[in-house]
């Protein structure tokens, strides 16, 4: 008798739990396929299923502090001068207008209203493929550093390269330079030594980590971005993290490494400074948006529009998501992306789909294979069978490991930043990425997809069909965890 009360208490608690679920799930408002895909991880696994939602499925509402930053830059001594930057906005979408695609105020204007990008106009800009590239122009602009080098890095190594990046930063402190450095624990794991942490710390090297890997409420909201600022004059955003792999390359089989970066000089850098302050704040409770870090522009550079769009997963509006679709759905002619990853939602790919049954041509270039798990590459492969299917050309990379993060629209404008195109970087991590609004610099980027190319081969349907149903079951089922990131 008792068991059979046991029995019954337990099944009263558990219906209990699958209602509280449901309904939870429900007036959350999520997409169906991701509140589908949820359900049973939380009734048939309540305990672990509970845990696993806690660590990634909650929404920005749980842990944003965007109300206690805002509190922060208008106490500073600088919020006159943001003040007038964001009155100024209008007017700049105005004038984008008026450079005669209207794709530009389009896109401009949503990036605008959904995510409060800001929209630059006086700058330069440079187009880094590889760290071959990178790093000694890097390296070149820290020396020259006057004031303050500001650093936002996802993977950050003790290795040969970074030795000499620390000797030079060494130099620059000692010049009187101020160094801050976040960098992503989850990301550097095992590369980054506790010996090389101390001797920066010792150095007066600011570094500090982003969300310890010990604060478990938030361990799977990562810093994905790679940004430099260099006297609020100079900065550097795109896919490129702080390792020496980058230069020879992950190993396991690959013959190097293939990613895209950018420099630039002007407003530009000031908006990524923008972005550093309020994760440095985020991370340490010491402010950096006073007015020496955000020096008066250079008004003599050229215009060149390049809007900095920033998200994570404390921003309401999914907004580098926006944009991504933003760009596909705008396109008259060509879109040509390149992302290692290629886990999209229902949305992302209804537009692609779409777009490429219209006429339009889309090229996805993406990474086949990984150096470490291949999840999220095989699940890729389910989405480039239905991609191919409907007109959408999807390339794979061979030989060097591929990590750019690009987005080419009609050779009019285009993106370079840090997120992918997965689900992750759409609602999970940090990411930065910079949108430019000009045809000289998206012809030269779409120069180098075209000689990515070359490197290339057709995804092919019959030859993934071909493969044995346990390989095709198992892509299958790393396809169905992605809507739970």
């Amino acid at each position: 008798m008792e068991t059979v009360t046991l029995v019954q208490l337990i099944a009263v608690v558990l219906t209990i739990y699958a209602i509280f679920v449901a309904v939870f799930l429900v007036l959350e408002n999520r997409s169906p396929q991701s509140t589908l895909a949820w359900l049973p991880v939380l009734l048939l696994l309540p305990i672990i299923g509970l845990f696993i939602y806690l660590l990634t499925g909650r929404n920005w509402r749980a842990f944003s502090n965007r109300h206690e930053l805002v509190k922060v830059v208008g106490s500073s001594n600088m919020s006159a001068r943001v003040r007038k930057i964001l009155q100024t906005q209008p007017d700049r979408l105005e004038q984008l207008s008026k450079l005669g695609h209207l794709e530009y105020s389009r896109l401009a204007t949503l990036l605008w209203n959904s995510g409060r990008s800001l929209l630059t106009f006086h700058n330069q800009l440079e187009i880094l493929q590889d760290a071959s590239e990178k790093y000694p122009r890097l390296m070149g602009d820290i020396e020259g550093a006057k004031h303050f080098v500001h650093m936002l890095y996802y993977e950050w190594a003790s290795d040969p390269f970074t030795e000499k990046l620390l000797a030079l930063m060494i130099e620059k402190v000692n010049q009187g330079v101020e160094i801050r450095i976040i960098y992503d624990p989850a990301g550097s794991k095992a590369m980054l030594s506790k010996e090389y942490l101390q001797r920066v710390h010792q150095a007066g090297i600011h570094m500090q980590a982003y969300s310890p890997l010990y604060s478990i409420h938030n361990i799977s909201y990562r810093n994905h971005r790679k940004v430099v600022v260099i006297d609020g004059r100079i900065a550097y955003a795109g896919g490129l993290n702080m390792t020496e792999k980058h230069l020879t390359g992950p190993g396991k089989g690959f013959t190097g490494w293939r990613d895209t970066h950018a420099r630039v000089c002007g407003e530009a850098a000031l908006a990524l400074q923008g972005v550093f302050a309020g994760m440095w704040y985020n991370t340490t409770k010491e402010s950096t948006f006073d007015e020496k870090y955000f020096p008066a522009p250079d008004q003599d550079l050229p215009d060149l529009p390049i809007q900095v769009v920033s998200a994570g997963p404390d921003s309401e509006w999914k907004v580098i998501r926006k944009c991504y679709l933003t760009m596909i759905k705008l396109a008259r002619h060509h879109v040509w992306i390149q992302s290692p990853f290629l886990v999209l939602d229902e949305s992302m790919v209804e537009i692609a789909k779409s777009a490429a049954m219209s006429g339009v041509d889309i090229t996805f270039m993406v990474a086949p294979k990984g150096a470490e798990t291949d999840i999220a590459y095989r699940a890729g492969m389910t989405y480039a069978k239905d991609l191919v299917d409907a007109g959408v050309k999807i390339m794979l990379y061979q030989g060097a490991y591929f990590h750019s993060k690009t987005v080419c629209v009609d050779s009019i404008m285009c993106s370079i930043g840090s997120a992918n195109m997965d689900i992750r970087s759409f609602n999970i991590d940090y990411e930065a990425n910079l949108v430019i609004y000009d045809p000289k610099v998206t012809e030269e980027l779409e120069q180098d997809f075209k000689n990515d190319l070359k490197f290339c081969v057709p995804f092919s349907v019959q030859e993934y069909e071909q493969r044995s149903f346990g390989g095709r079951l198992s892509d299958s089922v790393k396809r169905l965890v992605s809507p739970l990131l």
